[in-house]
């Protein structure tokens, strides 16, 4: 069982797809434990604590370090953040490249950063969300005098974003997320309530594939 359980995580990625690769991707990341330590709902909106601020303060800065990629619509939730990250073709310079781009069917694996030789490729997708989250998590536990606390959940969630349809399709589920928290699978208020969670679980996942996100990083295994 153990052997099989590490070769499903040594298979998820899709090895035949460049994440480098110019183009726009809808991203998830969930809170270690899916704690709602980034702040909390209240009448549909999303009200940040001071570790939400800092998740929003370092999201805005990916470009700063990352001159060829730009962020899009952008949600920080209570235990989860959903955001739209664009990788621009350096050929043609980040200001007037389109964010979408042809892609395979398969363009939604969930990537194991940790335990890879080499590590995620510069200017990756892998690359842009391990910086996100490692400076999210040293300013957390800088604000709060420790050190090495984990904030994160291992490992994100992604889907490539295939044309205009999908990115417009997005970037409202985005929007909308804190408005529909009350139905949402990541809300632990719903989880306690198993009829109301298999219901709704499906459409809250993902705008651009049916999955539960967080559910499915835990299951594999990459909660660290």
């Amino acid at each position: 069982m153990a052997s099989s359980a590490g070769h499903h995580r040594r298979s998820i990625r899709l090895k035949s797809y460049d994440y480098s690769r110019a183009g726009a991707y809808f991203i998830t990341v969930c809170t270690q434990d899916r704690a709602c330590s980034l702040g909390e709902i209240v009448n549909g909106e999303m009200r940040l604590n001071d570790m939400g601020e800092i998740v929003v303060s370092v999201w805005r800065a990916i470009s700063k370090h990352f001159p060829n990629v730009t962020t899009d619509e952008f949600i920080v939730m209570p235990n989860h953040i959903h955001g739209i990250v664009v990788i621009a073709d350096a050929s043609v310079g980040a200001t007037h490249a389109s964010p979408l781009h042809a892609s395979p069917l398969h363009a939604s694996p969930l990537h194991a950063l940790r335990g890879r030789t080499s590590g995620p490729s510069r200017g990756s997708i892998g690359a842009i969300i391990g910086s996100f989250k490692s400076a999210v998590a040293k300013r957390v536990n800088e604000s709060r005098g420790v050190m090495g606390v984990s904030v994160w959940q291992r490992n994100y969630y992604e889907n490539v974003i295939r044309n205009d349809d999908a990115l417009n399709h997005a970037r409202q589920y985005i929007i909308d997320n804190p408005a529909q928290w009350a139905m949402d699978r990541e809300n632990p208020e719903v989880n306690k309530h198993g009829a109301i969670g298999a219901d709704v679980g499906a459409r809250h996942a993902s705008p651009l594939r049916d999955a539960v996100v967080c559910d499915k990083l835990e299951a594999l295994g990459h909660g660290g």
